[in-house]
């Protein structure tokens, strides 16, 4: 996968400022942005974009922090929320033998990752995303669940898995409407850079 943004691409992260991300409640964003880097400032709130999306390609890259003393949920956890609502687990699962629904590259509580992909912390990882949005009927019922296909570092921790619905800690909202990608401050220093998106369109043309 590639980490120069193709011209389709939506550039979340400028780089430089927060300027087109906002706090959960619309408010001023408390994270810190250096070097080209955005970084968590604990207990100042999760971050999330004003740019809205339903069915997209994401792409972005973290580094977890190294917590030696730390275990579990406590070893440099983050999130990767897509639409607001579903959450790629962010922490530091390396040497990990077979992670579970709650180490890095899980769907929170719904998917394990295939193959703990994880670099150690204080590297630079990528998650490349494949998102598919749910499908509604006229009475706003869902008739296909959300889809997502990840890959880490360049291999595919997750394929084509379909949700069992929103994860914890969402923003909530409808789920047939566009929503922001949401980055979690668990209080936790990880840090982000060279976020991206890509739009696609629902469905392919029906011609020959």
């Amino acid at each position: 996968m590639t980490h120069t943004p193709p011209e389709s691409a939506v550039v979340l992260f400028n780089g430089s400022d927060l300027s087109n991300w906002t706090s959960r409640d619309g408010g001023a964003p408390g994270w810190a942005v250096e070097d080209g880097v955005m970084a968590v400032v604990p207990r100042t709130g999760d971050v999330m974009t004003t740019e809205r999306f339903t069915d997209h390609f994401l792409h972005l890259e973290f580094m977890t922090p190294d917590m030696p003393e730390a275990t579990g949920q406590a070893k440099g956890n983050s999130g990767v929320f897509l639409q607001g609502r579903y959450e790629i687990q962010v922490l530091d699962s390396y040497g990990i033998a077979v992670p579970g629904m709650g180490d890095c590259g899980a769907i929170y509580n719904q998917f394990a990752p295939l193959v703990n992909a994880c670099k150690p912390p204080l590297e630079w990882q990528s998650y490349d995303v494949i998102f598919r949005a749910p499908r509604l009927n006229d009475d706003s019922e869902i008739v296909e669940n959300t889809r997502v296909t990840v890959l880490q570092n360049g291999l595919v921790i997750l394929n084509n898995v379909i949700l069992s619905g929103t994860t914890g800690a969402n923003i909530g909202g409808g789920v047939g409407d566009p929503g922001p990608l949401l980055l979690q401050d668990h209080g936790n220093l990880v840090k982000f850079r060279n976020i991206w998106a890509v739009p696609l369109p629902l469905e392919g043309s029906d011609k020959y």
